[in-house]
């Protein structure tokens, strides 16, 4: 558990941006079968350093807690994301001209959705995951995969058994670690002298222009802006030379990252995403404290458009059952009194409910039986290929969908 300072300096945390009260755990989904009464809650508060400005939870579970081995998050469910993942391993190979053997290794690889691509290169591929589910159906496909939670004592661990990295991959997995030093000196150790690792997660910088509040969860430890991550690697010894922005969860950054002194230009994209997020007040006390008003507002109206609509009679549904979608109806107060059920792909959620609210989770097959008016779209990010999606909605023409970010609105495919 953190202790009374920030995880990264030990700086104060008394800014609060987020007080979203008690949670359940955002992938604790629930059994119909043998389930209690009530889901057990956590309270989710997130706090800024007043020092290195990294917003970070208080008062969350460990992580061994959170990541278990019946995890239920499986990468490969999403088109879009393999895709993305694909892309991501051309590019890295191109660009840092990784020949047939170069050693890649992935950390929170999954279930594998990514390094099949580098497999398909012919790189030397190695996956480190902590949850059990997720990690075999990477070592069906082939994957070199340990079943480990990464960190500097491992990284070295690794570095006597294998050697060092040419390629090191830490996609989403960055916010959901509590020792964020640990997890940076691991990828330090672990780098060979002149290599690369990328380490992508949301930015929060987007995540409070974009009032996205439901990406907040027990699960993720730390929120980072350029300006905190910057500081967090510096001081293990790193140096981010190139950033690219991601349209990936909303908005999400992609840090290229190298030892202090290895030979890669530091580029201009740097310090141009460094004014933009001090233009914004990413430094500053007020930033942080008016940002808790808006969500508030937003909140309220979601809650009063689906009261309302649910108050003329209409029907309403949702898709996906995604740990944001968690959050966002258990701080709005939203359940099986508004939303009748939810569907998502993932058979592992298929036959349970959402915690908290307990809402059902069904197989999208469901929607053959039912022909909702309103359906709403929890993973807000996939918003594009969900409702392009014909199989799903080619036999309700006349459902209208609805997103709660960046602010409450309906719309028709």
């Amino acid at each position: 558990m953190q202790g009374r300072g920030c995880r990264h300096c030990g700086g104060s945390i008394e800014l609060v941006l987020a007080d979203l009260g008690d949670m359940p755990v955002a992938n604790d989904y629930v059994d119909p079968v043998g389930a209690p009464p009530v889901d057990a809650i956590v309270g989710l508060k997130v706090v800024v350093c007043s020092e290195c400005r990294l917003a970070q939870t208080i008062d969350h579970k460990d992580a061994a807690d959170l990541f278990r081995d019946d995890y239920a998050y499986f990468s490969s469910t999403s088109q879009e994301w393999l895709e993305h993942a694909r892309l991501y391993v051309d590019k890295m190979a191109d660009r840092f001209g990784l020949e047939p053997g170069a050693r890649h290794i992935e950390i929170a690889s999954n279930d594998g959705y990514l390094l099949q691509y580098s497999m398909a290169r012919g790189l030397a591929a190695v996956g480190v995951e902590p949850c059990r589910s997720v990690a075999d159906v990477a070592i069906a496909k082939g994957i070199e995969t340990h079943v480990a939670f990464f960190g500097r004592e491992y990284a070295l661990e690794m570095v006597e058994r294998s050697g060092k990295a040419d390629l090191i991959t830490a996609n989403n997995v960055f916010a959901h670690v509590p020792d964020v030093n640990d997890f940076a000196s691991g990828i330090y150790e672990l780098l060979n002298p002149d290599a690369v690792a990328t380490v992508e997660v949301q930015h929060l910088l987007r995540l409070m222009e974009r009032l996205q509040f439901d990406t907040i969860y027990h699960e993720h430890f730390s929120y980072y802006s350029l300006f905190a991550a910057m500081r967090v690697f510096v001081t293990a010894g790193l140096r981010v030379f190139d950033v690219e922005e991601l349209t990936t969860h909303g908005g999400s950054l992609r840090y290229l990252v190298c030892r202090t002194d290895a030979a890669h230009r530091t580029t201009p994209a740097v310090q141009a995403l460094l004014d933009e997020e001090l233009a914004y007040g990413i430094d500053r006390d007020e930033t942080y404290a008016q940002w808790a008003t808006r969500v508030r507002a937003l909140r309220d109206e979601f809650r009063q458009m689906l009261r309302g609509l649910k108050g003329k009679g209409k029907s309403i549904a949702a898709y996906g059952a995604p740990a944001k979608g968690t959050t966002l109806l258990n701080y709005c107060g939203i359940g099986p009194d508004i939303i009748d059920f939810t569907v998502d792909r993932s058979v592992s959620k298929q036959g349970r409910m959402i915690p908290g609210v307990r809402i059902p989770i069904r197989s999208p097959s469901a929607f053959d039986d039912t022909d909702p008016d309103y359906v709403v779209i929890l993973p807000w990010n996939l918003k594009d290929e969900i409702v392009s999606d014909k199989s799903l909605w080619g036999a309700h023409p006349n459902t209208k969908f609805i997103s709660a970010i960046p602010w409450p609105a309906i719309f028709a495919s």
